[in-house]
């Protein structure tokens, strides 16, 4: 749990806390797609996927070994 945590940025919580607001919007107003929605987007970062996971969108931290024999 301590490693899940320590990847965590600010722009993920922020994420997770716009998700949580979306999902409660949903259900005051009795709006099924809106928490649907509101489930997706705190599920993005719970999960890490998204543009914004870094996953499918960064740059690698670090560069690729080379094979090649001098």
């Amino acid at each position: 749990m301590k490693t899940y945590l320590r990847q965590w940025n600010v722009m993920r919580v922020i994420r997770l806390a716009l998700g949580l607001i979306i999902i409660f919007q949903g259900w005051k107003m009795n709006d099924r797609f809106m928490m649907g929605m509101g489930l997706f987007f705190s599920l993005m970062p719970l999960l890490n996927s998204g543009c914004c996971g870094g996953s499918s969108c960064s740059v690698p931290s670090q560069s690729p070994q080379s094979n090649i024999k001098e």
